[in-house]
């Protein structure tokens, strides 16, 4: 068994694969604090409620964007279980080539869900289906659009604040404004005070979404194909969906599975 591990600034998220197959998955809250023994009592506790034994696993990757995590978990993988963690980096074969962003200063989320969309195209022209680009919308700590062409060529994309982060911000700048429950109102139109800001955060950023997707298929028109795909991923993705007019396929594992893409690329 494949066990693919993404660390995010906000969860960490596991999935066991047998060969393409996802059989279980864990999503947690990130503790930066983490030490190795604590990664090995959630795991260990995670495999044990799952019916699945340690030494059932013979690889691991892993995907970090909290650096300070990364030799903690490949630390824990080694002692408790035996295992050398493939970790993301640029130079690895992702099967996608970058032509947009500073492989240095992409994030390996990014990178990952790149390939994800990638390994779903070629998969998709293998079943003879046109070739297509794809927009893959990460809606998490940030919200991440990420262009990927039909031809496996990561184009670059566009990063704003997620809606936590939004939230976060007006309750620290607005004196008389305070935090809200995340559901959308019926209406666009808010009523109440409450009503206005829910609307603004969860209306206002499926608008934020349909926008830019909008705009980069109008300017990647020529790379991206008149069918290209947009992919919704990410924990607010089933919360922005439903109010977006160009978010119709929602991939809740599309990074682990571009994880497991990675490690198909990268035996060890």
């Amino acid at each position: 068994m494949l066990l693919a591990i993404d660390v995010g600034n906000t969860q960490l998220k596991c999935g066991l694969f047998r060969a393409q197959s996802l059989l279980h998955r864990l999503r947690t809250d990130t503790e930066r604090s983490a030490g190795a023994a604590q990664i090995e009592r959630l795991l260990r506790g995670w495999l044990e409620q799952q019916g699945v034994a340690s030494s059932e696993l013979d690889a691991a990757i892993i995907a970090s964007v909290v650096p300070p995590l990364t030799p903690v978990i490949e630390s824990a993988l080694r002692s408790s279980f035996g295992l050398e963690a493939l970790v993301v980096r640029p130079d690895l074969d992702t099967g996608v080539v970058l032509l947009g962003p500073d492989p240095l200063e992409l994030g390996a989320d990014r990178l990952v869900n790149g390939a994800a969309a990638w390994s779903a195209m070629v998969a998709a022209q293998r079943r003879g289906e046109p070739a297509t680009g794809s927009i893959v919308v990460d809606l998490g700590t940030a919200t991440k659009l990420d262009c990927v062409s039909a031809q496996g060529e990561f184009l670059g994309g566009v990063i704003a604040p997620g809606v936590s982060v939004s939230l976060d911000a007006l309750v620290a700048r607005a004196a008389r404004l305070r935090a809200v429950e995340l559901h959308a109102p019926a209406r666009v139109l808010g009523r109440s005070t409450i009503e206005c800001v829910q609307s603004g955060l969860l209306h206002g950023h499926a608008s934020l979404v349909d926008g830019l997707v909008s705009r980069l298929r109008r300017e990647l028109g020529c790379d991206l194909g008149s069918e290209c795909q947009v992919i919704a991923t990410g924990g607010f993705a089933s919360l922005i969906a439903p109010l977006s007019e160009t978010l119709r396929r929602i991939e809740p594992d599309l990074t682990l599975h571009g994880l497991r893409a990675i490690h198909e690329r990268n035996p060890r």
